[in-house]
């Protein structure tokens, strides 16, 4: 970890305040709450997908994955804003504590996704950046949401953050090497090696364009070549 080779005594302080966080009652209750809404987001999401399924005959959904922050990061995050190290501090400052990330076949699955999750009565947007449309320096591309979320708990309904991440199988991988090369700083050769990751991505936003659009082909043809053997199907009945 960086921090600890480098700021061993800000490292200390971040340790230390994480176990004083995790170990109290406000914090083990606030991180069952996101747990609670990451579920929540998870079933509307697996829902959905079952529905295209059936609809559409095709899955637009690949997987999904789910994490909460680690009290290290948490607090890091806290300290770095200048915001109070509690469980009402987290809750009213940090919007990415709960996280989904949604990996689709294609990009327009991304666009289709949010916008039907979007349009359920229970979900509350709060903040969208689309690095797709416009991506980040380092050609990063990923369609982001902050959504609220209704948990129901014993004796009352709670609204709760979840950051929801969507975006495609080649926009993953690309993400997981960049973030690898971001943390390993005794890399040689750096600017190459940030220029090259930017023709990657770049390369594979014009490769997941070029899938969607023979995909589209197909779906063009696949309705007709149904429709004529249904047709057949009659004539010899």
């Amino acid at each position: 970890m960086e921090e600890k080779k480098n700021h061993p005594e800000e490292y200390r302080v971040i340790q230390e305040s994480a176990i004083y966080i995790q170990e109290s009652q406000e914090f083990m209750l606030l991180m069952m709450k996101y747990k609670c809404a990451i579920k929540e987001v998870r079933t509307k999401l697996e829902v959905l997908n079952e529905d295209f399924s059936v609809r559409h005959k095709r899955n637009p959904i690949e997987r999904i994955s789910s994490r909460i922050k680690t009290p290290g990061s948490i607090v890091e995050k806290l300290r770095r804003n200048h915001w109070p190290i509690s469980a009402d501090s987290i809750y009213e400052n940090l919007h990415d504590v709960a996280g989904v990330r949604v990996i689709c076949s294609f990009v327009d699955d991304i666009y289709r996704i949010a916008e039907v999750l979007l349009k359920q009565d229970d979900i509350r947007l709060i903040r969208k950046k689309d690095y797709i449309t416009y991506p980040k320096e380092n050609g990063y591309r990923s369609l982001h949401l902050i959504v609220e979320i209704p948990i129901f708990l014993a004796d009352h309904k709670e609204y709760m953050q979840v950051e929801v991440q969507i975006r495609t199988i080649a926009m993953d991988f690309w993400a997981s090497l960049e973030h690898k090369f971001r943390y390993k700083k005794d890399i040689a050769n750096v600017n190459d090696m940030e220029a090259r990751l930017k023709k990657c991505a770049e390369e594979s936003a014009r490769l997941d364009l070029e899938m969607q659009a023979i995909n589209q082909e197909i779906e063009q043809v696949y309705p007709a070549m149904t429709s004529g053997l249904k047709s057949v199907y009659k004539k010899e009945r």
